[in-house]
């Protein structure tokens, strides 16, 4: 590149001979004195070394000779200045390279330096060239590096030492040697072209800035260095990083045509620091939607606060993306669990709220709430350290007064809870592998349609994926894998949980839950549980099993179709009710559990695969769906598939309503469950009144609230043998449990009969 060839810019002076008053005795701006008529300087015309040179007498300490005229230095250039001296007579001075930098409006830009190195003269008559490079970029062979500020310059030579002595002077040459640096044929500029300094401390915003606005279709070298930026910067050409850079944690740097980890891993030189950078400028430039890991594995020394990484976005709801890459939990101190205790106050005047929290500062938002009358998956959405007060997220069951509370907060590699709000927010492909270290991914407090996609979280110390607030509204889940660290515990003693559900709309599909706590703790309604296969025995034989899968909504509207629920149980209860007795609401219903496969191997004689637990009296089932699913037991037979868990309150079962229980299929379960359900009865002796017993066979040991047919097998005969034809009428919920109906017939019969009854009231 050569700006006087290209651009045709002029960069060397006018000679000597069109005369002296454009030639300063000072620093070469305007109104300045000029040697033009000075009695201590001529021009000659006629040298038998030079063509025509001055001549001049050194009378000053510092005798300065500056060309008035503004010479150019565009950002990227670099200008060699070249003088011939030599000496006449008297004493011998020293002659250097000497230049005022002039910048906007013509002052002088500070800080730079304006003297190129020095020679002195030691003999009469020699020549003696010196020079120097001038030129925006601190590179090797560059004398004065002047920076972006500079425009221009006033070039000439410096004399000092003794006076006395007379020197001729040839006339001053300049010209442009940029391609010395950067020839033309590469397809790069370097940052340092454009005044960047990579000492670590001097801000390069500008610089690269500047390089990138010079570059126009070739790509941005940022060499050797640590350069600093002060300011946000957007890079919109191609970048390769040989040095790094380091930015205060509000600033951003968005690389928009490599915007990938790769990248970012080489711009800052630390793994943790460039993801935490490369998701800020996610959320700050609208370039990109998604953020590629490269598959590389990064490592994180402790949890990685997303919101502090973009401290000033606390709103979010644009669609973003985290792809393609492994987090990987290294061991450190950071990710122990905080935990704190505090009394707080509960009223069900206001169900998400504990107040008169004396602790409330040292409590942390996200922390799990244990304490009486406490479900589970309750944690601090929020707190008001003024007003003591902590928002939840549940309701707590039985917690009215003030009681001692205890708050644990796990620690998560991709941490969210800072945000106020973030929306459409992807992970997709990327394998979390906390190694027992740490959890996983905590959701903000509230946001929509967030998606978990193909990924694994490996072996989460306490939680894979947490909501504490309503984050989880609409969020998808899909083909991931939750791979416990307990798997060598027995189930009864693991904690850990796959993930938990507040909101609504949740789609849950095709997942792969292995032996953790819990596969999910699911509230609202309105989710759908698609393909999953959740698994969570162990190695004992006539072992108790847990719940694998919690729905804590009694009326859910969930549909749980096609899974694999391997070793476990689903529990359904309402232990996010702060009322949780029965009132007018709507109580257990709107669930459909179709075509799924449950299997349970060496389990307890005890173990059911469906429990309903209500926390409070009065409650009953409105709307259930099981069908076509397979039950099956091996290593072992259990008594039946369903059972209330009345430990807290009982179920009104005089009040159930559309339960459908067709169609499944059991292996190794001594008593099936249905509804309706059909059985076949014999009298062998005539009777007025025949008891049918359905008890065994009725969902969740319901009453046999209605008979929908009685038909008679072969003929119905008296006690003489003789055919009957005699109507009847039937009277349900008789015996003890009100399991079974009375067959009254107008006269004594004997014989066979089909009949089907109903633990609910079909409308």
């Amino acid at each position: 590149m050569n700006k006087a060839i290209t651009d045709g810019l002029v960069l060397t002076p006018p000679p000597f001979a069109n005369g002296l008053d454009v030639w300063s005795r000072g620093d070469g701006t305007p109104g300045t004195a000029t040697y033009d008529g000075y009695a201590s300087a001529a021009y000659v015309p006629a040298d038998q070394d030079f063509s025509g040179c001055l001549e001049i007498l050194k009378t000053e300490n510092t005798q300065r000779l500056r060309y008035m005229g503004e010479t150019p230095l565009l950002p990227g250039c670099y200008l060699q200045i070249k003088v011939r001296v030599k000496a006449i007579s008297g004493n011998l001075p020293t002659v250097r390279i000497a230049a005022f930098a002039g910048g906007a409006g013509g002052a002088a830009v500070s800080g730079v330096s304006t003297q190129g190195p020095a020679t002195t003269l030691t003999s009469y008559g020699d020549i003696v060239e010196v020079t120097a490079i001038v030129g925006t970029g601190e590179r090797n062979g560059v004398d004065l590096s002047w920076g972006s500020d500079a425009l221009y310059g006033h070039f000439g030579i410096d004399l000092t030492g003794a006076n006395g002595g007379v020197l001729r002077i040839d006339d001053v040459q300049i010209e442009d040697v940029t391609s010395a640096f950067l020839r033309s044929m590469m397809d790069w500029v370097d940052v340092k072209d454009f005044g960047a300094i990579g000492d670590g401390t001097t801000d390069n915003t500008d610089a690269f800035e500047a390089a990138d606005a010079a570059a126009n279709g070739r790509g941005v070298l940022v060499s050797d260095g640590v350069f600093h930026l002060a300011g946000n910067v957007t890079i919109e050409s191609r970048v390769r990083f040989q040095g790094t850079v380091t930015m205060p944690d509000d600033k951003y740097l968005a690389l928009a045509q490599n915007f990938d980890f790769d990248h970012y891993a080489a711009a800052f030189g630390d793994e943790e620091l460039a993801f935490r950078k490369a998701f800020q400028a996610l959320l700050k430039q609208s370039s990109h939607d998604s953020l590629d890991l490269c598959g590389r594995s990064i490592g994180l020394r402790g949890p990685v606060d997303m919101q502090a990484a973009v401290p000033d976005v606390s709103t979010f709801t644009t669609r973003r993306v985290i792809r393609n890459g492994q987090l990987d939990a290294i061991s450190n101190p950071a990710w122990d669990a905080g935990t704190a205790t505090s009394s707080g106050t509960y009223s069900v005047s206001q169900p998400y709220r504990l107040s008169g929290v004396t602790n409330v500062a040292n409590i942390e938002v996200g922390s799990l709430v244990s304490g009486n009358g406490v479900g589970r998956e309750v944690y601090v959405t929020s707190k008001n350290v003024g007003a003591q007060t902590l928002t939840l997220s549940q309701q707590l069951y039985d917690a009215v007064g003030t009681q001692n509370y205890s708050f644990k907060r796990f620690r998560y590699m991709l941490d969210f809870s800072g945000f106020e709000k973030l929306s459409q927010f992807n992970i997709a492909d990327v394998d979390l592998k906390a190694d027992g270290l740490a959890s996983c991914v905590m959701l903000p407090p509230a946001g929509l349609i967030w998606h978990l996609r193909d990924c694994f979280f490996n072996a989460p110390l306490d939680r894979a994926v947490t909501s504490i607030g309503l984050a989880c509204q609409g969020m998808m889940i899909d083909r991931c894998q939750f791979i416990s660290n307990e798997q060598a515990v027995v189930a009864t003693a693991r904690t850990s949980i796959g993930f938990n559900i507040n909101a609504n709309d949740a789609k849950i599909r095709d997942n792969r839950c292995i032996r953790m706590g819990a596969f999910a703790v699911v509230h609202g309604s309105g989710h759908m549980l698609l393909g999953n296969h959740w698994f969570h025995g162990d190695n004992l034989t006539g072992a108790p099993r847990v719940a694998g899968l919690i729905l804590t909504k009694p009326s859910s509207k969930i549909v749980i179709n096609g899974n694999y629920s391997d070793n476990n149980y689903i529990e359904w209860n309402n232990e996010h009710d702060a009322l949780p007795n029965f009132s007018s609401e709507l109580s257990f219903g709107a669930l459909s559990i179709v075509g799924n496969i449950f299997t349970a191997i060496g389990a307890t004689s005890s173990f059911r695969f469906i429990v309903v637990k209500p926390y409070g009296s009065g409650h009953f089932i409105n709307g259930l769906n099981v069908s076509g699913n397979t039950f099956k037991v091996t290593n072992g037979n259990i008594d039946r598939v369903d059972k209330v868990d009345d430990s807290v309150a009982e179920l009104n079962t005089s009040r159930f309503r559309n339960i459908n229980w067709t169609g499944n299929t059991y292996h190794s379960i001594n008593q099936w469950t249905q509804n309706p359900v059909m059985l076949s009865f014999s009298e062998t002796s005539p009777a007025e009144t025949w008891t049918c017993d359905f008890s065994e066979w009725l969902p969740f040991g319901g009453r046999a609230r209605n008979v929908t047919d009685v038909t008679p097998v072969g003929a119905l005969r008296s006690a003489s043998n003789v055919k009957q034809f005699v109507t009847h009428y039937t009277d349900p919920e008789e015996g003890a449990d009100g399991g079974a109906v009375d067959i009254i017939w107008g006269a004594a019969v004997k014989g066979k009969i089909n009949v089907t009854a109903r633990v609910d009231n079909p409308y």
